[in-house]
């Protein structure tokens, strides 16, 4: 079974400095049929205008990653890192037993436009932590690349969750196929162009819960970048 959820219907909210679109129920935007699925708790796509952003601010027992899809995004944290992460690089912070971090712009001149994504951890408490890892294009390109896993294998990053990120940048025409294990769920978030997920087309912005559904098969109508949920 997938199920859409559009764009559009997603909740949203303009600051001027910050555009900002919630595919979940996030800060003032409440909808109790989009609660998180699973473990994924929180999937936002946020438009940073040039040189604002993010001031320092708490996170505790969460799984943040961070995908930049446009732009560069500045990241400062409590433990002492600080980086400028850009398309292609991932980042994950543990925020466990708490880090206060700031995430700015790195431009003066163009906006940044990123997915910031929070998974539950399975254990609370853990000693925080932060990585970052770089994925060039041709890794993702006609293909799913696991840029996000708990065991950090195939070279990604490291999550204290049973839960697995693909990334694939498609070409119009191509297709992919990937299988989901026993009592495993899925999430898919388009972030460019158009696709189609077991017959089901999801254009830009759009996602889909996967559930009861051992194959999927995934073909791209258009030049196209998305995002591949395995969750338990």
């Amino acid at each position: 079974m997938i199920q859409i959820r559009k764009s559009s219907e997603r909740g949203h909210a303009n600051q001027g400095w910050l555009d900002t679109y919630h595919t979940f129920s996030f800060a003032d935007y409440y909808d109790p049929k989009f609660i998180g699925f699973r473990d994924l708790l929180v999937i936002n796509e946020d438009r940073v205008a040039p040189g604002r952003g993010f001031g320092r601010h708490p996170h505790d027992n969460m799984e943040i990653v961070t995908v930049v899809l446009e732009g560069e995004l500045a990241h400062k944290d409590s433990m002492g890192s600080g980086s400028v992460i850009r398309p292609g690089d991932v980042q994950r912070m543990s925020a466990g037993t708490g880090v206060i971090h700031s995430e700015f712009n790195n431009s003066l001149e163009h906006p940044v436009h990123l997915f910031q994504i929070w998974i539950t951890p399975e254990n609370s408490g853990i000693e925080p932590e932060y990585e970052e890892k770089r994925f060039q294009s041709e890794e993702k390109l006609n293909l799913l690349k696991l840029i996000v896993s708990p065991t950090g294998e195939e070279g990604s990053v490291r999550i204290h969750q049973d839960a697995k990120i693909y990334s694939s940048v498609m070409e119009a025409g191509r297709e992919l196929k990937h299988v989901f294990g026993p009592r495993r769920y899925g999430w898919v978030q388009v972030a460019k162009g158009s696709i189609v997920v077991n017959e089901t087309l999801l254009n830009e912005g759009d996602g889909a819960s996967i559930s009861e559904e051992q194959v999927v098969h995934i073909s791209a109508r258009s030049a196209s970048e998305f995002l591949l949920f395995d969750l338990m």
